[in-house]
């Protein structure tokens, strides 16, 4: 693949892009979306083949669409001295257009925007001349920004593409961000959706709360909690706004935890779309289930260890199951914490009826063949 500086090539387009009113229908339903990894060889080159392999087992498994260039995919491929960012963007706008060929309702393009506003508009202008439908907005680079500033910075790049708010949590790298920042940044016209992550419910009430206020009823609303996933879709949020009771959902999920065992999380997904369909109450099963799933993540994210082999982990369950040559990463540094391969294996045991290598057992020499 080839190596070079992806800022050097781009222009900014002068008109603004709205996103295609078919894949903003499918965003709104809510689907999985799984945050991509990067597949290394041991030298820590791209597999390119591995990588392919990665995206065919996504959509093979149900996803509605992909989320490439985000944390799960490291933030390192972005150095210029390592030039993979446009590599792996087109790797996976290669195999999402594959599929769409034989696909009725598109795959969901999306990839994630970094940096200050020069390297954020250049970055969505990359993505628009890539195919991607809309970038996930990270404000994380600008960390001691006042608010007028982040609100002046999001409508910059949403004048090149659309874009998805993104609330990550401090632990990884993110900022806190209050209520009023989401009330303002709702009224962006071209935000099509928001991504909430902060690991805490408090955070997660103040996004939705906000964007009712607006009253955007267009904005889609996805979970991002890799700690409540299940708990998250199952919620109705409730708030009165001029004397009149206004209820959200949260009807996807963009998770790097959904990047592993994805057959079975397609599977969670449209349950819980089913059980809020028909109307009737949680029941104990998909209470335990929020535990289970968040138990596992627990596991593969390394929480008693501040997270810090969340990469590492998925890695291993992708490598467990042959879609991944090992786990190493860009950063030779990132790797597990201690006790996290125990913990891994302890919920493989505990939870068998989560994960789907059956499925991927029976499909991965396909998908690595391609």
């Amino acid at each position: 693949m080839e190596n070079f500086n992806y800022f050097r090539r781009v222009s900014i387009p002068d008109a603004t892009i709205t996103m295609n009113p078919t894949i903003q229908k499918t965003l709104q339903k809510g689907v999985v979306i799984p945050a991509h990894p990067l597949a290394l060889t041991a030298n820590r080159t791209l597999d390119e083949r591995r990588q392919r392999a990665l995206a065919r087992y996504y959509i093979a498994a149900g996803s509605g669409g992909l989320a490439v260039g985000v944390h799960t995919t490291q933030f390192e491929i972005r150095d210029p001295k390592i030039g993979l960012f446009k590599p792996v963007l087109q790797l996976a706008a290669e195999e999402m257009s594959r599929a769409d060929a034989n696909r009725v309702t598109p795959l969901v393009r999306i990839a994630g925007i970094c940096g200050t506003t020069e390297q954020a508009t250049k970055e969505a202008a990359l993505l628009r001349e890539l195919g991607y439908h809309a970038g996930l907005l990270s404000v994380a680079a600008m960390r001691n920004a006042d608010e007028k500033t982040l609100i002046e910075h999001s409508q910059a790049v949403s004048q090149i593409l659309p874009i998805i708010g993104f609330y990550l949590q401090p632990a990884v790298g993110g900022r806190a961000l209050p209520f009023s920042f989401w009330r303002r940044f709702a009224e962006i016209p071209n935000v099509v959706a928001i991504k909430m992550a902060p690991f805490n419910r408090y955070q997660t009430i103040d996004v939705v709360r906000a964007v009712v206020e607006s009253g955007r009823s267009d904005i889609a609303l996805y979970t991002g909690n890799d700690d409540n996933i299940v708990m998250d879709l199952l919620t109705p949020y409730r708030f009165v706004v001029k004397g009149k009771p206004i209820e959200r959902r949260i009807t996807g999920g963009l998770l790097g935890h959904w990047s592993v065992w994805t057959q079975k999380a397609v599977q969670l997904l449209d349950e819980c779309h089913r059980l809020i369909d028909a109307g009737g109450g949680i029941s104990a099963e998909m209470l335990r289930r929020n535990i289970e799933v968040t138990d596992s993540n627990a596991a593969f994210f390394d929480s008693a260890n501040a997270f810090a082999g969340c990469i590492a982990g998925l890695h291993e369950v992708l490598r467990r199951q042959g879609l991944l040559e090992g786990t190493w990463c860009l950063n030779p540094n990132e790797t597990f914490g201690p006790g996290q391969l125990d913990e891994i294996n302890r919920a493989y045991a505990a939870y068998p009826h989560l994960n789907d290598d059956n499925f991927v057992a029976k499909h991965r020499d396909q998908w690595l063949r391609g």
